[in-house]
């Protein structure tokens, strides 16, 4: 299958760039594998086809895809073959936290002093480009990292559009777009923030906005609807969980503060094309669960003409087995369970 048939089999990028449209179009979900961490990559595939998602936010990391391991180009076609096998689009995330340093959370960074250290940022994000381009991926997403200690900002910036520029035409060249993620406690931490490096790097077509939406309602001054509306232009990847104001912890749906259906009606009403993907990256301890448990929610939350109808599995892919069968709880058309406790032990964090 060629590159370009692929992201159209998948909705990719050439459908998730286009302007927005006047009739809402329906949502496309899907869950992030940093949240399933604790499961191989082909397990994690096949419970979310059996649970009905439209698709994966795919971390590259040591345990799902390694994009520093010898044969990604291989590995990577036998992923693109199980996504077609399962009907899921994807997304390219490149946000795993020791994929580069085992020592350093997210190091090096775009933005490090050490010219070598953000050349191996840079490889990373051209090593993600090429694997979404063969998955068909409609976006790869990326963000600048924390401003180094001694690093004034100006420069900081300086670094960024530099560093930013060749995965740019890499981007550019493949049809994928490049997805930059806000991120609290980052150089680029806000929708403005990206507003600043849109105009620094001269508004380049490839470069597009992730959307967080917990991160809207953490630091933004619009509401998380609000947020969706004023970054339909440059949207091209979104990412879904619930948070609470001045707080940046993930959480599951119903355990912050947000309102989820004005958000979804918003994004459906801007033509978004693209997965919205559940991040829920702390809770990989009871991934299965929580990822049972959200579709289900944000089916319930979105207008009706964004409702995907329940789908049997055994009609999503005839070569998934009974091994996932468990985790087929709820229907569209099922009451929306409450995520309960699924742990007697905690494991979250209100670190980012």
């Amino acid at each position: 299958m060629s590159r370009d048939a692929s992201r159209n089999r998948h909705g990719g990028s050439g459908d998730a760039a286009q302007p927005p449209s006047q009739e809402p179009v329906p949502l496309r979900f899907g869950y992030g594998t940093n949240g399933l961490a604790d499961l191989r990559l082909d397990d994690a595939l096949r419970l979310l086809a059996d649970l009905g998602y439209d698709g994966v936010g795919l971390t590259l990391d040591h345990m799902h895809l390694d994009p520093i391991a010898p044969d990604l180009a291989a590995r990577t076609r036998r992923v693109a073959h199980r996504l077609d096998a399962l009907g899921l689009g994807v997304t390219v995330e490149t946000g795993a936290r020791y994929v580069l340093d085992a020592r350093r959370k997210h190091g090096p960074s775009l933005l490090d002093p050490d010219r070598d250290d953000r050349a191996r940022r840079v490889d990373l994000l051209l090593r993600g480009v090429r694997v979404a381009a063969d998955l068909g991926a409609h976006a790869v997403h990326c963000f600048s990292g924390t401003l180094p200690e001694g690093t004034d900002a100006d420069t900081a910036w300086k670094r960024l559009d530099q560093s930013l520029t060749p995965v740019l035409e890499a981007a550019d060249a493949a049809g994928v777009p490049l997805a930059v993620e806000p991120e609290p406690g980052h150089l680029l931490g806000t929708l403005a923030d990206f507003h600043h490096l849109r105009r620094l790097l001269g508004d380049p077509q490839p470069l597009g906005l992730t959307l967080d939406i917990g991160h809207c309602q953490c630091l933004e001054p619009l509401s998380p609807a609000d947020c969706v509306r004023e970054a339909a232009p440059w949207l091209r990847h979104v990412q879904i969980e619930d948070m609470r104001r001045g707080v940046h912890e993930h959480l599951p749906f119903g355990d912050g503060e947000i309102d989820f259906p004005p958000v979804l009606a918003a994004l459906a009403d801007t033509g978004y094309r693209g997965l919205t993907v559940v991040e829920l990256p702390r809770h990989s301890h009871a991934g299965p669960h929580f990822a049972a448990h959200s579709l289900p929610f944000l089916r319930a939350a979105a207008p009706p003409r964004a409702g995907t109808p329940a789908t049997d599995a055994s009609a999503r892919s005839s070569d998934t087995d009974s091994s996932t069968s468990s985790f087929i709880t709820t229907s569209s058309s099922d009451p929306v369970p409450p995520h309960g406790d699924p742990s007697a032990t905690p494991e979250g964090s209100t670190t980012p």
